[in-house]
């Protein structure tokens, strides 16, 4: 382990990433850009569960993985929350024409 990345590196690309999400759910107004962005925030999050669990166990593979087990779980919760996202943003976009989350504002026509 003497070779390898440092686990600070780690968290210095998780917390970019994770920036780079926020700033992207907080600034676009493309709702398929919002979910891109909800995705990059997960995938920082990955990458600092996995980062903990490789950096907290003695010998890699030793031992049980809730690193790896959690990240599993937040990659399948990112597939639903893709697959109801865009389900949501195709009858959204067949009811008011736009992918523009501003116009998503009210639940009336």
């Amino acid at each position: 382990m003497a070779n390898d990345i440092p686990l600070n590196w780690f968290l210095y690309f998780s917390a970019a990433a994770f920036a780079i999400g926020l700033t992207g759910v907080l600034l676009r107004r493309n709702a398929i850009a919002v979910l891109m962005a909800i995705e990059i925030m997960l995938n920082a999050a990955n990458v600092n569960l996995v980062a903990f669990w490789r950096y907290g166990t003695p010998a890699a593979g030793a031992g049980p993985m809730p690193g790896v087990i959690l990240a599993l779980l937040v990659v399948t919760v990112a597939a639903a929350e893709v697959a109801v996202g865009i389900g949501l943003v195709l009858l959204c976009y067949r009811r008011w024409r736009a992918v523009d989350v501003d116009r998503y504002d009210t639940l009336s026509g």
